[in-house]
């Protein structure tokens, strides 16, 4: 069953298969998340753990020895047990268990909780190495926002960057990293979405895209989107379909004709026996 959190201005509803965002509505009744559509993309709001983005061969290697790994990783698709819950947050868990560690072998804690405030959600990640040996891992947040934006009096949308910044473009082929860059497609910070930016699939930008940004239609509705400890961004739609998958990450897929071994993707996170890591993301909706 899934959980429902909110106040006066903004409810979230979060499932536990996956600790998964489904619904961010504000008091006017409007629908600010994707809503799933299968025709399109299933997903909603993915937690991308422990790897963000494909491997070769769906292959991961750690400490020399291979391991099955389909693409964003096992969280997606885990059932998290609810821990705690208020009126207005709510923390699920996923731990270790006999399956994971088939593909992952590790004692990990992976916690994601869900807070509203005002207009806005924080979802807060945190990794847990609870084993007595390093644990490599990547760690990714995948919402899909609807697009356009209900309310918007326009077709055109937006990008800007809060640093104004104009980061490389990284392109994926077949799913893998192509370690080349491209000539950024913001211009002081903006960027206006078209549907054929995304024929080639996600755009991603691997450093320089600073930790904010606002998504929305000028003079009209909008998302400000705020990270912590995520210094990777990909974009990622399909032609035609009406969302906008905005990510922070850290760590992306493995490059082509790179390393399988985990530890070796790029941006990867390596936490010591003991350690955690906190990764967050902020979104406040703007009517």
């Amino acid at each position: 069953m899934n959980t429902r959190i909110g106040n006066e201005q903004l409810s979230v509803e979060v499932s536990p298969l996956g600790a998964e965002m489904q619904a961010i509505t504000t008091a006017d009744g409007a629908q600010w998340l994707w809503h799933g559509d299968g025709t399109y993309w299933g997903g909603r709001s993915p937690i991308l753990f422990p790897m963000v983005g494909k491997a070769p061969n769906d292959t991961i290697s750690l400490d020399g020895k291979s391991y099955p790994m389909s693409q964003h990783g096992f969280a997606r698709r885990s059932d998290f047990e609810l821990v705690a819950a208020s009126a207005t947050s709510c923390r699920f868990e996923l731990m270790a268990t006999e399956a994971s560690r088939e593909v992952y072998p590790f004692d990990f804690l992976l916690a994601v909780t869900h807070a509203v405030e005002g207009t806005a959600v924080t979802v807060t990640a945190e990794v847990t190495n609870r084993d007595q040996k390093v644990m490599p891992f990547g760690i990714g947040f995948h919402p899909a926002f609807v697009w356009p934006l209900s309310g918007a009096t326009t077709d055109i949308h937006e990008v800007r960057l809060d640093n104004g910044a104009e980061p490389a473009l990284i392109r994926l082929e077949q799913g893998l990293v192509v370690p080349r860059e491209l000539a950024s497609p913001f211009r002081a910070g903006k960027l206006v979405l078209e549907h054929d930016l995304f024929e080639a699939d996600a755009m991603l930008f691997p450093q320089g895209a600073g930790a904010g940004l606002t998504y929305g239609c000028p003079g009209g509705p909008s998302i400000k989107l705020d990270w912590e400890n995520l210094p990777n961004l990909a974009l990622w739609s399909k032609p035609g379909a009406p969302f906008i998958c905005i990510e922070p990450w850290h760590g992306t897929a493995a490059e082509v004709g790179g390393s399988d071994d985990l530890a070796q993707r790029p941006y990867a996170e390596v936490l010591g026996p003991g350690a955690t890591a906190r990764f967050v993301v902020r979104a406040a909706v703007r009517g």
